[in-house]
């Protein structure tokens, strides 16, 4: 029979070997590398992130399937990770929301262009510079990929990085697939 110390002392044992285990089996899966990223390397939406992140800048296309306001976010210790070292720390989150555009005369000039509240879509994606999710397709050069629609934010509905997101992404390959020149704040 185990007495009552020896008891309490294998419990505690017990917890403390259970938590360990998510913590060396889960640096995927767990907050430390990403609150956005489960074990299996599905991205989730960011739901707050336009008032929890940093806004790092915006771009303007007229024309065309993507046109809008794009306005792209990270996190406030990603931006100053980048000041730091000139690249996105490990577990960074990068969302862009493409929003739908109207334009009108103001006293600020014609055809003044102004983002609506026209949602389009969201391009969410995650720094992985330890390649955690190999048999992935969502996952390579870097970085998890992910594409959210309005009225499916509960699901990624990308299949494959390389056909679904790295096109757009080619003329920024040499800074780490990230167009940095629109965000001035990374520099300042």
């Amino acid at each position: 029979m185990i007495g009552k110390n020896n008891a309490n002392s294998l419990f505690v044992f017990a917890i403390s070997a259970f938590f360990s285990s998510l913590v060396v089996a889960g640096e995927v899966g767990d907050e430390s590398f990403s609150p956005y990223v489960d074990n299996k390397g599905n991205i989730s939406f960011p739901q707050a992130f336009r008032t929890s992140m940093t806004h790092l800048g915006s771009w303007f296309v007229p024309d065309g399937g993507a046109s809008g306001f794009h306005d792209v976010y990270t996190e406030k210790e990603s931006v100053e990770a980048f000041r730091k070292t000139g690249e996105f720390p490990d577990g960074a989150t990068i969302i862009k929301e493409l929003r739908a555009s109207d334009k009108g005369d103001y006293t600020t000039g014609k055809d003044v262009s102004h983002s609506t509240s026209g949602l389009k879509q969201w391009f969410v994606m995650i720094k992985d510079t330890k390649g955690r999710f190999a048999d992935n397709a969502l996952w390579g050069d870097g970085w998890g990929w992910a594409l959210f629609k309005p009225d499916h934010k509960e699901r990624n509905v990308a299949a494959n990085y390389k056909s679904d997101c790295l096109g757009c992404h080619v003329p920024a390959k040499q800074s780490d697939w990230i167009y940095i020149e629109g965000y001035p704040i990374l520099a300042q």
